[in-house]
């Protein structure tokens, strides 16, 4: 079991939850983050500190966002388990499910 990233983060990634996370499993992408479900140790650190309510645990995802399950797992196909986010840094990619959404409001990004 693992937490999930959903469609709230899409352009907003605020990170909080990077911060919170103490085996350092949330990635950055592109436009979103992404925790890692073999590194997670699903200890729910990040989710209240989301500002966008975007974390979820596994079995909780809502209906509308369940993609995002997907999402979280395949974007780590290519990466495998790099043992950490910030020894290999963002990114420059993101899944197919969220590059395809149109610009979200309110992005913060860097």
């Amino acid at each position: 079991m693992t937490y999930v990233i959903a469609q709230p983060c899409v352009d907003v990634k605020d990170k909080a939850c990077i911060d919170e996370c103490p085996v350092d499993c949330i990635y950055e992408g592109r436009r979103s983050l992404y925790i890692h479900p073999d590194e997670c140790v699903d200890c729910g650190a990040c989710e209240p500190v989301c500002p966008v309510e975007a974390i979820f645990y596994e079995d909780d995802v809502p209906a509308e966002w369940q993609g995002y399950y997907a999402a979280n797992v395949e974007f780590f196909d290519e990466l495998g388990s790099p043992g950490g986010a910030s020894r290999l840094g963002p990114v420059d990619r993101d899944h197919p499910l969220v590059a395809a959404l149109p610009p979200q409001g309110g992005g913060s990004e860097d």
